[in-house]
């Protein structure tokens, strides 16, 4: 597929060009996390949202599960340049998943209150937008899996619970048994850590930097605790059935911004055991 170049090099007012202007690390795709390089000094902005540029020119950027077909990438700085960039369309499954236990698919009065308050608490974890200029050389190096296994859900899919709709899975499912560990995909500081939320268990977020998290869900033991500093390897917790789920499973799911992006677009492929 072609890739995206933008000319960098322009001087003068922002101008539409024929050939893209900056090259990023993949074509793009609903779902997809994708960086690029810029003259160092650039600033950009995705569809008038400012995006962070590193000291070196390092852009990152991200598309949800139902982005748009087409974004506007504006740079300024050292170089002018507009471009639209097209984001291809994907074709999502439905899921249909029974035997939850009913009170995560029609939760009560009381349960409701404790869901609106753990959401908050996700947020504001998803929320701290920590400086890691770190990010650049680890998205460079690629994630890694928390674990392996086999995929027993994707990104993307339409779920329905007990035979009633509910929201898109937004992460990659990893079947294994309860206390198989679960690792760092990358580096990041741990912003979350609760045993025991209510539709997702067990659950950590470990922040990358500059917007893009990683959460796993799910967890049967969580290993460690709000302000760890964590390497890529570094063990995370273990794989359970907590919350609303019907076996032990790891749900991988990453964040950058307000926007759920695909963990398996940032990985190799599954190895096979």
């Amino acid at each position: 597929m072609k890739r995206l170049i933008l000319l960098i090099l322009g001087l003068g007012p922002v101008l539409s060009v024929a050939q893209p202007c900056v090259e990023l690390s993949q074509p793009l795709q609903q779902g997809s996390y994708v960086w690029g390089k810029l003259a160092p000094g650039s600033t950009a902005t995705l569809d008038g949202e400012s995006l962070v540029v590193l000291a070196d020119g390092t852009v990152f950027l991200g598309f949800g599960r139902d982005a748009a077909p087409s974004a506007v990438l504006e740079i300024h700085g050292p170089g002018e340049c507009r471009q639209e960039l097209s984001v291809a369309g994907r074709d999502y499954d439905i899921s249909r998943i029974e035997g939850v236990p009913q009170r995560t698919v029609t939760p009560s009065e009381e349960h409701l209150d404790r869901i609106r308050r753990e959401g908050q608490i996700v947020r504001s974890a998803k929320d701290q937008r920590l400086q890691r200029p770190d990010l650049a050389q680890a998205v460079a190096a690629g994630f890694e899996w928390p674990l392996t296994g086999r995929i027993s859900g994707v990104y993307g899919s339409q779920r329905i619970y007990n035979g009633t709709p509910r929201a898109p899975h937004y992460g990659v499912d990893v079947a294994r048994p309860t206390g198989t560990p679960v690792r760092a995909p990358a580096p990041g500081v741990v912003t979350l850590a609760q045993p025991d939320l209510f539709y997702s268990g067990g659950t950590i977020i470990l922040d990358h930097g500059y917007g893009l998290s990683s959460s796993f869900l799910h967890l049967s033991k969580v290993e460690v605790k709000v302000g760890d500093e964590i390497t890529t390897g570094d063990l995370l917790g273990e794989v359970g059935a907590t919350g609303r789920a019907t076996g032990p499973h790891l749900d991988w799911r990453m964040s950058w911004r307000d926007r759920r992006i695909d963990p398996q677009l940032l990985v190799p492929a599954m190895p096979t055991e």
